[in-house]
């Protein structure tokens, strides 16, 4: 597999504000918008978290008007975003901030898509589908993990289908990202565990991703190299900011590293399950990383070597396959470390949902840039093996 070097590349990115107590800068950058009501988009953790009085306090400093959109679930859906787009028509909003995890961030993200095209959000399913500029989007994320405020991506949750779909375009890219440690104070270890494991993923699939090169590998290596070092002695310290710094800087550069490289297999085949299940996004990941992992070693090895040695792992002296091993065991042991021990049919999933799930993993944009070519057989054994 190539380096990247000698084809052409591009590489997209907000205004990234990284820092304790960033967030509260938010209403100067919402009036250098000129915006007079904004829309915030939250949900009901968040807000009982009180990070969205933050968001509020900043707002009316510049006296900016708002109105408060909350009804977002852990995987945000259609209606979600139907009903958030005609709030902010209704009330008259001309911004849009979003503070949360991926969610509110997703969410806010396709509610720019509605609110600009009037249209509904399954419309524009796929790449390059968003063709008017949305809203001024500006996003603090509260996990370390989702990066959905760095991305070109957003996911939505279909159910009455019981799938997810993407929308990758550099339309969603926020205008600006507000990247605030402290704002993770507030998660539990469950979902400190969910983000981090979905960010070092992030970081693995981008490095391998056929879309990689040289703009995006030293995002993701050092994502890696940050994710494993702090993400357990974090959640072990869950009060230690610089440890959450480190591990908000390690979500951010693998957030900048994938927006533009893309993903892979992971990514794809968590995407279906996560639709099937409404599962978090995070648990799908760690079910599914080292499978994956085993799956596309042989047509990356030199590039998952650089990925071992960038764990700690020595690989001196070690045949490719050992490497393939000690890596595996080594992301085993890392997500069993921050309490990941599922498997698949722990969640209900049974040998006559892969067919379906293999299916619309195939659909997803991700599995394009996975290093292994991949058809539905594969993807089938490759959740098969998780089960």
């Amino acid at each position: 597999m190539s380096s990247g070097l000698g084809q052409v590349r591009k590489f997209v990115s907000p205004e990234i504000v990284f820092g304790t107590g960033c967030r509260h800068r938010v209403g100067s950058f919402i009036s250098g918008f000129g915006a007079k009501k904004v829309l915030i988009v939250s949900d009901p953790g968040v807000l009982a978290a009180g990070w969205v009085r933050d968001v509020e306090h900043s707002l009316q400093e510049q006296d900016i008007a708002y109105h408060l959109f909350t009804a977002v679930s852990p995987n945000p859906r259609v209606e979600e975003v139907m009903l958030g787009a005609e709030e902010y028509h209704q009330y008259g909003c001309t911004a849009i901030v979003a503070i949360g995890g991926g969610s509110p961030m997703d969410c806010a993200k396709a509610i720019g898509i509605v609110a600009a095209h009037g249209r509904s959000i399954l419309e524009f399913e796929g790449v390059d589908t968003v063709n008017i500029p949305s809203p001024p989007l500006v996003l603090i994320p509260t996990t370390a993990g989702t990066s959905a405020d760095v991305s070109q991506f957003v996911i939505i949750s279909n159910q009455s289908e019981r799938v997810k779909f993407s929308i990758v375009s550099k339309a969603v890219v926020p205008d600006v990202s507000l990247i605030d440690p402290e704002t993770t104070l507030t998660m539990d270890p469950f979902l400190a565990a969910c983000t981090g494991i979905d960010a070092l993923v992030h970081a693995l699939e981008a490095f391998v991703s056929i879309g990689s090169g040289p703009l995006t590998d030293t995002h993701a290596l050092e994502a890696m190299r940050l994710l494993n070092a702090n993400l357990v002695p974090m959640i072990a310290n869950p009060q230690d900011i610089q440890l959450r710094e480190k591990v908000m800087l390690g979500s951010m550069q693998a957030g900048l590293a994938f927006s533009n490289a893309i993903l892979g297999a992971v990514h794809a085949m968590s995407h279906s399950l996560g639709g099937f299940l409404d599962l978090p996004h995070g648990l799908c990941n760690a079910a599914l990383v080292e499978h994956v992992v085993a799956f596309n070693f042989a047509a990356a090895p030199e590039r998952f070597k650089v990925i071992a040695e960038t764990l700690g792992i020595d690989c001196r002296g070690l045949t490719e396959h050992q490497v393939r091993a000690r890596l595996i065991e080594h992301l085993v042991q890392l997500k069993q470390a921050v309490g990941f021990n599922d498997t698949l049919s722990m969640h209900g999933v049974s040998l006559s949902d892969i067919p379906f799930l293999a299916n619309h993993a195939m659909a997803d944009p991700c599995i394009l840039t996975n290093p292994r070519k991949s058809r539905q057989r594969d993807v089938e054994v490759v959740y098969g093996e998780a089960l």
